[in-house]
């Protein structure tokens, strides 16, 4: 059971640091409107990279976490067969 709960833990983690880089793009799509709506292009490119930059962050993380998922349940099944 240890070992369950420490990867539980370690998905919780991966899931909060997926929810930050989700809402730092939100928010940089927010700023890229605000230079686009100003016609600051230059400015606005420079977030569009910064976005490109979060999203491929993004799928890394998500990549982890599903890999985690497949940890946890593959733990908790061996778990349990030990357990009959």
């Amino acid at each position: 059971m240890e070992e369950f709960n420490r990867l539980i833990n370690a998905q919780l983690k991966t899931m909060e640091r997926l929810l930050y880089v989700q809402s730092e793009i939100e928010r940089y799509q927010d700023i890229e409107k605000k230079f686009l709506a100003n016609q600051e292009e230059d400015k606005a490119v420079t977030v569009q990279e910064e976005i490109q930059h979060r999203k491929l962050e993004l799928k890394t993380i998500h990549e982890t976490f599903e890999r985690q998922t497949e940890d946890v349940i593959r733990c908790y099944q061996q778990e349990q067969a030990a357990v009959q």
